[in-house]
């Protein structure tokens, strides 16, 4: 309660709630509601998505038809799951190029877990170990030897895509538990108003590989569960705060008593998991495994493309899961696109590289607007 002095000299009290001279905030108007939403960190790569998305819907009338939206799916899904977990690391200062090697190394470990007899949920669990020690030796070299990130990842890229050639013999192998079974069906159908029964035969694969990829819209679905649950561990948890003050500056983490070395190795682990089980994913939904080292290489560098181009800063120190997905999404949009729109193969990637580097543009000049006016959270 605030007082004023009389001219008697006795304090008189103001109502505390009268705020009558107190000016009323002004409603932001819509342009003013565009700005805050451009400036989020989300905002830009999310308006150049769509953009995109219209431009192809106009350009290609086959592009929003049902069936081939569908098809889009494995193009922008799986990424986003890498994505969320070169997040993780790129808030820490940290980054992970081994994730493609990782990507094909878990799946030819299921498979040789199967081999030597165990189940499917056994042979999951065990070679999701396999891609979590992977980002422990990750972790361990950057943070107790020293060595820098980006060589410790690009060695145990490698290394472990060697590993997976010395496995497989450099062989093909049917993804086990994928396997497609045929069964026979009772149709009822009506003809010239009489019901006829009528078998078909359907193909079908089991319930462990529907819900670990090979379902229509299961690495949609594993997507979004993972992109929101990362997104709440960067913004609600201690664990995401820690991060963030690891990759802002890691010696006034470490003199705040964040202990930086089990941050970082704890983030590597989650990003290898991540790339281990799209590994299995994507197997599961192809039905088998093929060793292609280049292949990894590619889906490494689209993994960090989409977290990059989604708002996620190399220095580390901010980042967002959301953004990785949009920029996951956007990529999946270009690259479909293009291809529905009958662009030669020789020029794909050059459109591609042109379009990330104008939404990298976008998104520098966002940053710098964002943190002019004082929204840089």
């Amino acid at each position: 309660m605030s007082s004023t002095r009389t001219p008697g000299g006795a304090p008189s009290s103001a109502p505390a709630g009268d705020t009558a001279s107190e000016p009323r905030a002004a409603r932001p108007g819509a342009k003013e509601m565009a700005l805050r939403f451009l400036t989020l960190r989300e905002g830009s790569i999310i308006v150049v998505t769509i953009l995109a998305a219209i431009y192809f819907t106009v350009k290609v009338p086959a592009f929003p038809k049902p069936g081939n939206l569908d098809t889009l799916l494995p193009y922008f899904a799986p990424f986003a799951i890498l994505a969320v977990g070169e997040v993780m690391l790129m808030v820490a200062g940290e980054i992970d190029l081994s994730i493609g090697s990782v990507y094909l190394f878990t799946p030819y470990m299921f498979y040789e877990f199967n081999q030597a007899g165990l189940g499917l949920v056994l042979c999951l669990i065990l070679s999701l170990l396999c891609a979590g020690v992977v980002g422990v030796l990750n972790g361990v070299f950057t943070e107790y030897f020293g060595v820098s990130s980006f060589i410790t990842t690009l060695g145990m890229l490698l290394a472990v895509g060697g590993l997976t050639l010395i496995i497989s013999h450099a062989q093909p192998v049917a993804m086990p538990g994928a396997e497609v079974t045929s069964h026979t069906v009772n149709v009822t159908k009506v003809v010239n108003g009489q019901s006829i029964t009528l078998q078909e035969h359907v193909n079908s694969v089991g319930t462990f590989a529907n819900i670990f990829g090979a379902g229509k819209y299961s690495e949609l679905i594993w997507a979004l569960i993972i992109v929101a649950a990362v997104q709440v561990l960067l913004s609600l948890t201690r664990w995401g705060m820690y991060t963030v003050s690891v990759g802002g500056n890691k010696l006034a983490a470490a003199e705040a008593g964040i202990n930086v070395r089990f941050v970082v190795i704890r983030n590597f682990i989650l990003c290898s998991s991540l790339a281990g089980l799209v590994g299995i994913f994507e197997a599961m939904r192809s039905t088998s495994v093929t060793p292609d080292t280049a292949g990894a290489s590619e889906t490494m560098f689209r993994a960090v493309s989409a977290a990059v181009i989604g708002g996620t800063l190399l220095a580390g120190g901010e980042g967002t899961a959301v953004g990785a997905l949009f920029g996951a999404l956007f990529l999946g949009i270009l690259r479909y696109g293009l291809t529905l729109e009958g662009v030669n193969a020789d020029y794909l990637d050059f459109i591609l590289g042109v379009a990330i580097l104008v939404a990298m543009v976008i998104n520098v000049y966002v940053g710098r607007v964002r943190k002019g006016s004082g929204r840089a959270g």
